[in-house]
């Protein structure tokens, strides 16, 4: 009888960089948080299978041909996953991080929502992540050091009025990142989510939206964020600096959730000397 086939070793890929030699698999990577997320994990020496429903994904591959390998992933059909999957590994060999970063947003007060719209965003929104983490297990359980981020919002910790299916999905996500974060503590691997608050993406800079900047931009620390703001927590869950982290919730959202704080000043006095 054959003996089992050793998991991989330590990454060893380009040097020079946190991630150098791991493999991580991101979600929704065509634009916004997604692509920040996988253009600094490149920066940081890991390869990405970049998944995305939009054609501009292969803009993304294009640009880091040796580093992203870009497939059509819905996150809602488990045959997606499976060949999104089988198809990265393939070509990098190691499956090491899970990003699900896919998300969609949909406004409708409880009188007007729809069943089919509900439900169409719970299944990208949390089922498309309990796919992702189903699918990948597999391989995540054959590295030495593998994570798993899924992203939240800040509408998992305080709902917001007419997002009932946007804020439940999330609440939901929530409840699966803390699971899975118990589950898989034995296979070490981490499971931990980012939290991000106001983050100007196309998914919320629409042209019926001209305010949304600015209204966006009222938080206590005076802006809105930016994709390499949530890019940068990402990096940090993913590499061994938050090694002795699993099933904890990051926010990131300017201390909008923090409490009540006074109208901001347009600009700090100056300090005389």
């Amino acid at each position: 009888m054959s003996s089992p086939e050793p998991p991989p070793g330590p990454p060893s890929g380009p040097p020079g960089g946190e991630l150098a030699g791991r493999v991580a698999l991101v979600t929704g990577a065509a634009r916004g948080q997604g692509r920040a997320i996988t253009e600094l994990f490149v920066a940081a020496g890991a390869r990405v299978i970049a998944g995305d429903v939009l054609a501009e994904i292969k803009e993304l591959a294009d640009e880091l041909p040796d580093a992203v390998h870009a497939v059509h992933l819905d996150v809602t059909d488990t045959a997606s996953w499976q060949r999104a999957a089988a198809a990265g590994t393939d070509r990098f060999g190691r499956l090491d991080v899970l990003v699900n970063n896919a998300g969609v947003l949909r406004r409708a007060p409880l009188a007007e929502e729809t069943a089919e719209g509900f439900e169409q965003l719970w299944r990208v929104n949390c089922l498309g992540a309990y796919l992702g983490l189903q699918t990948c297990l597999p391989h995540l359980r054959r590295v030495p050091a593998p994570s798993v981020i899924n992203t939240l919002s800040t509408a998992a910790l305080a709902a917001w009025e007419h997002h009932a299916a946007y804020a439940s999905s999330k609440w939901a996500l929530r409840g699966l990142t803390k699971v899975a974060a118990l589950e898989l503590a034995a296979d070490g691997i981490r499971v931990n989510a980012i939290v991000p608050g106001p983050v100007l993406t196309p998914m919320v800079l629409r042209a019926d939206d001209p305010d949304a900047e600015r209204r966006l931009s009222a938080t206590p620390l005076g802006r809105a964020g930016r994709p390499a703001d949530i890019a940068e927590l990402a990096l940090f869950l993913a590499g061994d600096r938050s090694s002795y982290i699993t099933g904890a919730e990051i926010v990131a959202d300017g201390g909008q959730t923090a409490g009540v704080a006074r109208p901001r000043r347009a600009s700090r006095p100056e300090v005389s000397r």
